[in-house]
């Protein structure tokens, strides 16, 4: 596998520096003494529709493969912080330390090439390749993919969709059995009086939807994602960049966006929705378990609104990968147990109790999948994922996002001269002219 040098910002070196001022490098061991279990660590993410592990979640994962590994192994959780940038420093860190407590991490697919591309990955057995891809969604297969070689295992497969109130889109004259674009969607906010949640904080959250709708627009925020950092070709600044700019700013200047949209993430656009003031939402499909409101009966779901009129939609793909660390001292049962947690049983049960949707195809046929995620909902999501845009898969997603989110906000101050200006900041970081 090639390696590819990080920008002079020096990811993996600037992650190891840190790691020796927090002291967090192979704190606490994964092997086991005598002839009990082997004991694996499995470094998760928090389970935003249910964290409580007795309703299905990835502690409860965890408990069941342990038992079903007939005394083999026995896998402790440790929990990530919510942020999902966060995420990446504090993997980043033990990676970089040489951490041999990385037995099992769930890792957002955004971060999965810059892992890898640094080496700090166990290789996937080649006897269980085939097992990996196997009914996954193709989504879920390209995430978990760099230099064409399969790194990480596909684990949940998320999508975003489009949230109403049935009520709402019907007073507003909105045909939701059609698709919808940005435009229809804010001028049906403002007819109605009501307001679209989004995530536009300075966080990545806020890089996922200006990447769905640039994506939507016909374009690519990288257009070479596997180049290295002096050759790499950015899509931002384009016809598709000016589309993305123009929307944020319509919905953050008619207000439609909400009175605090600058700060929302997805916490605070469910909140919005549920409100008296929600007509519309995008966000993950964990919001109709999240939901809240009386008058739950009255939400419905469709596919992400297109950026552009007549062009398809490209919604965000998101959800997370398993991967084992290079240093763990258990590489060949944390696959194991990889296995046993993406099995087709445990993903039913993890989207229909954890709220998170499968990369197994075969989950959405299960009646369990169908009642958690009733009137076609569970068909939508599988649909969306099938039209999915990734994040680029680019071992500097990590500073590129940054950039943009940093260039793009506050979203009222977005103009059509702000994807230029992005793309040059992102170049300039990349090369060690700028710094974030």
């Amino acid at each position: 596998m090639k390696r590819l040098r990080p920008p002079r910002r020096g990811i993996a070196l600037t992650a190891a520096l840190m790691m020796a001022t927090t002291g967090l490098a192979a704190c606490g061991g994964s092997s086991s003494s005598g002839s009990g279990p082997a004991h694996l660590t499995w470094y998760i993410n928090p389970d935003i529709g249910n964290a409580d592990a007795s309703k299905g979640g990835q502690a409860t994962l965890a408990k069941e493969c342990s038992q079903a590994s007939g005394g083999k192994y026995d896998i402790k959780v440790q929990l990530l912080p919510n942020d999902a940038s966060q995420q990446r420093i504090q993997l980043l860190r033990r990676l970089a330390g040489g951490d041999k407590t990385m037995d099992l991490m769930s890792v957002d697919p955004a971060f999965v090439s810059e892992f890898a591309a640094a080496g700090y990955f166990a290789p996937v057995p080649k006897d269980m390749i085939k097992e990996f891809k196997e009914d996954r969604v193709q989504s879920a297969i390209d995430a978990s993919t760099y230099d064409g070689k399969l790194m990480s295992v596909p684990f949940w497969s998320n999508t975003q969709l489009l949230w109403y109130k049935k009520s709402v889109a019907k007073k507003a004259g909105l045909d939701m059995s059609k698709p919808v674009t940005w435009d229809q969607l804010i001028k049906a906010a403002q007819t109605s009086k009501t307001e679209i949640g989004v995530q536009a904080k300075l966080y990545e959250g806020y890089a996922v939807w200006i990447n769905a709708l640039v994506a939507g627009a016909g374009g690519k925020i990288v257009k070479n994602p596997n180049a290295t950092y002096e050759n790499i070709k950015l899509g931002l600044d384009s016809a598709a960049g000016k589309d993305a700019a123009r929307i944020i700013k319509k919905v953050a200047t008619t207000g439609v966006g909400g009175p605090a949209m600058g700060s929302s993430t997805e916490t605070e656009s469910l909140n919005l929705f549920i409100s008296k003031k929600g007509g519309f939402l995008v966000n993950w499909p964990y919001t109709y378990g999240a939901y809240t409101g009386k008058d739950k009966s009255d939400v419905a779901a469709t596919m992400y609104p297109q950026t552009v009129d007549g062009k398809k939609a490209r919604p965000p793909y998101g959800g997370i990968q398993l991967a084992v660390g290079k240093d763990s001292q258990h590489t060949d049962l944390a696959y194991q147990a990889a296995a046993c947690i993406t099995n087709t049983k445990h993903q039913a049960d993890y989207m229909a109790k954890a709220g998170n949707p499968a990369s197994r195809k075969a989950s959405y046929e299960t009646a369990e999948v169908k009642k958690a995620f009733p009137n076609g909902i569970a068909a939508k999501i599988r649909a969306s994922l099938d039209a999915a845009e990734a994040r680029p898969l680019s071992p500097y997603w990590g500073d590129i996002s940054t950039a943009i989110q940093q260039q793009f906000s506050p979203p009222s101050s977005v103009t059509q001269k702000t994807p230029a200006k992005a793309q040059s900041f992102i170049l300039d970081v990349l090369n060690g002219k700028a710094l974030l």
